[in-house]
């Protein structure tokens, strides 16, 4: 999300759960009902929240609703949430966009109304440029890369373009 024009912050943590209590250890073994997200700020002058949502779906599985890649069970489920009924609403074009693409056999991304946030532990935060060895061999032994390259270039040979960009 960092390399979009317009995002100016992204923080890695947790939601879903009314608990505050939201430990990486406790998260990432279900042991709350809290989701692994980002919370992204942006410049609504040079990005929009369409902007943002498509960049979330070009990089993940989107046909995969119990997890992603390596990482599976409720707290990796792909989830948009939204903060009003014009953010559901670009959620849910969105995801009939991508539905319609044909570029999965079905859609496992939830949408949901936001709720409280809480930021991770510091050792997550921009984790990928802090553990670049580590980050980079899970991203390619898990699929992902690999994954984001392939459908990036399935959309390109099918012209599938995502409609007002902004």
């Amino acid at each position: 999300m960092r390399a979009l024009e317009g995002v100016l912050e992204v923080v890695s943590g947790y939601t879903g759960d009314t608990a505050e209590k939201a430990l990486y250890p406790l998260v990432s073994s279900g042991a709350t009902k809290h989701r692994e997200a980002v919370l992204v700020s942006f410049d609504a002058e040079i990005a929009s929240f369409r902007m943002i949502v498509q960049f979330f779906l070009d990089h993940i599985d989107a046909g995969d609703g119990g997890g992603q890649f390596y990482d599976r069970g409720y707290q990796y489920e792909p989830v948009l949430y939204y903060k009003n009924q014009e953010e559901k609403k670009i959620c849910e074009e969105s995801l009939y966009e991508l539905a319609e693409s044909g570029l999965y056999d079905s859609i496992g991304v939830k949408i949901e109304e936001e709720k409280p946030f809480y930021r991770a532990e510091e050792y997550h935060q921009k984790y990928a440029g802090k553990n670049p060895e580590h980050y980079n061999s899970y991203k390619e032994a898990s699929g992902r890369a690999a994954f984001v390259i392939k459908t990036c270039t399935i959309r390109d040979q099918k012209k599938i373009l995502w409609k007002n960009k902004k």
